[in-house]
């Protein structure tokens, strides 16, 4: 193999997967956050699933991202792993779109996508045209690169050397290994696809060995959601195990039919003579088939995994879950009064959540004061948990609601909804903390001697009002009354911290951003002692209901 060879590839490849970048890039941002929102608002509809994982990596041009993408909403809790399963079959078949355009016989126009699409970044100003264009060159320039690499490699048919290295591809599980491995290396099944089918317009490897490369090449790609998993949770994990499964389950049943049957001479019969097409046929086919013959076992692969991957307690505790309630569907009883039965799970749960809330309003003031968020990671972390859980209690909540015909516990049901809510506000309120917190370390903003102990006093406050809220009620009438006066108390001395950030304002002691985040301070100290007061009051309701 010659310089001009290895120049000539190398290039190729270099502007086969900058294509591919720009290509993806491009959609995505023309996208925008819209496919996350698709993803986390799917539902348990296996078609759905499938038809909208397809769909995002049909945008995107990756499975890779598609999965990873998925491995992260299965570790955040707002995926399920069932749902996951229908994600990750739609995206194996949504990257088989790249190999289908790379089939098109339009090297000859690709200059002009080129062209075209850099013009459109360049003149046109409109970001929405810019990102269209981006996709148009990165087409052109993944077309380019393509047609470099079939060019150097042609002199290769000719070589004794490379003939015979291709020819060992022959061998099943030789190309099979060859094609997971080298997908692995450069972490794109589409990139890959694309350089066995310049191999293949080269005449360098004959479709009836290419089919065993393609099909490694299935299981290669799951490295990159492997790499992802790094790190997370075991649901996260778990994922993966999906992916790898769909895709070693896929590559058995197709390497035995080709093996006993002549399914490859039946697909290089629709396109004969066409080398690339053939592939990208192949490849359709395989994701195709295997999605149709596996959708009726999505639930079972997710079982599977979880069977690989079983949980460990240690990890459980450190992953979202509830720990007092199950899922309606997996062990609540939906009969007639079988919301009363949990009532007491519930509230323990709600108390759970609310002392994480308590955490993260205690910490964000203690980052703030200090001017240092290093500690803000775990906040967000903690809001994000609490997020979850007022998901799910509030899901649970609804289903008792609905099922539950006795009047008192129905008013019972509703109560702690409203206490769900106010403690996900009361969240919101410390990462509104967390967020000053930010500002005030990235531009070093100062706050004035009196103005820190006003703040450390309201820390306090929040802090006492949270442990008397906490605390076993003995007087419900006098416990109610104590909170009642403590929320006057937090009214009284917000309106008193006010007036002295006013007379501060007019001393010119504090800057007009350390005038604005003190006020919308003031502000989230209030809310929290109002939110806490309205769940003072649900749970006098409670107490005296129960």
């Amino acid at each position: 193999m010659n310089t001009t060879i290895v120049m000539g590839l190398l290039g190729g490849l270099a502007l086969f997967l900058y294509g591919m970048q720009m290509m993806g890039a491009g959609l995505e941002a023309a996208a925008g956050n819209r496919m996350k929102r698709i993803l986390e608002k799917l539902t348990s509809n296996r078609f759905l699933g499938v038809a909208v994982g397809a769909g995002i990596t049909a945008v995107i041009q990756s499975s890779s991202a598609t999965t990873v993408m998925v491995v992260g909403f299965v570790n955040s809790g707002l995926m399920t792993l069932n749902q996951a399963v229908w994600i990750i079959m739609g995206a194996n078949i949504g990257t088989t779109i790249t190999g289908q355009l790379i089939a098109l016989d339009v090297g000859a126009m690709a200059p002009i996508f080129a062209f075209a699409g850099v013009a459109m970044v360049l003149f046109l100003k409109k970001p929405k045209i810019q990102y269209i264009g981006q996709i148009i060159a990165g087409l052109g320039v993944l077309f380019i690169g393509m047609d470099m690499m079939s060019t150097a490699m042609m002199p290769l048919r000719d070589a004794p050397a490379f003939i015979n290295l291709m020819t060992k591809f022959s061998n099943p599980i030789v190309g099979i290994l060859a094609g997971a491995g080298f997908t692995a290396l450069i972490q794109s099944s589409s990139a890959s696809v694309g350089i066995l089918q310049a191999l293949a317009a080269s005449g360098l490897i004959g479709f009836n060995s290419a089919v065993f490369v393609l099909f490694g090449q299935n299981i290669g790609t799951c490295i990159t959601a492997i790499l992802a998993a790094i790190g997370t949770g075991r649901s996260a994990k778990r994922t993966t195990v999906i992916h790898l499964l769909f895709n070693i389950i896929g590559t058995v049943i197709f390497t035995t039919v080709c093996l006993t049957l002549p399914l490859s001479d039946f697909v290089a019969a629709w396109t004969p003579g066409n080398a690339p097409r053939q592939i990208a046929n192949m490849h359709t086919l395989f994701n195709l088939a295997t999605s149709f013959l596996l959708i009726p076992f999505g639930n079972q692969l997710a079982s599977l995994a979880v069977k690989i991957l079983p949980e460990k307690e240690a990890e459980k505790q450190k992953q979202k879950h509830l720990k007092y309630l199950r899922s309606w569907d997996a062990g609540l009883d939906p009969r007639i009064g079988g919301a009363a039965i949990h009532m007491e799970e519930v509230g323990k749960e709600i108390r759970r959540m609310l002392e994480m809330a308590k955490e993260n309003v205690d910490e964000s003031f203690q980052s703030f004061l200090v001017g240092n968020s290093h500690k803000l990671k775990e906040v967000e972390e903690r809001e994000e948990y609490i997020d979850y859980l007022n998901k799910e209690i509030s899901g649970i909540i609804s289903k008792m609601m609905v099922s539950e015909t006795n009047e008192k516990t129905s008013e019972l049901i509703s109560l702690y909804f409203k206490m769900t809510g106010n403690i996900e506000r009361i969240g919101d309120h410390a990462v509104n903390i967390c967020d000053y917190t930010k500002i005030i370390e990235e531009k070093e903003i100062k706050f004035s001697r009196q103005a820190r102990a006003e703040l450390k006093e309201m820390k306090q406050i929040c802090h006492n009002m949270f442990r008397y809220f906490q605390r076993e009620i003995e007087d419900t009438k006098k416990w109610l009354e104590d909170l009642h006066e403590m929320e006057r108390f937090v009214d009284t001395k917000t309106q008193e911290f006010y007036n002295s950030h006013l007379m501060r304002m007019k001393r010119g002691e504090c800057n007009d951003e350390a005038c604005i985040i003190y006020s919308e301070m003031l502000v989230d100290f209030e809310r929290i002692g109002d939110h806490l007061w309205n769940m003072a009051k649900a749970m006098r309701e409670i107490a005296e209901e129960v």
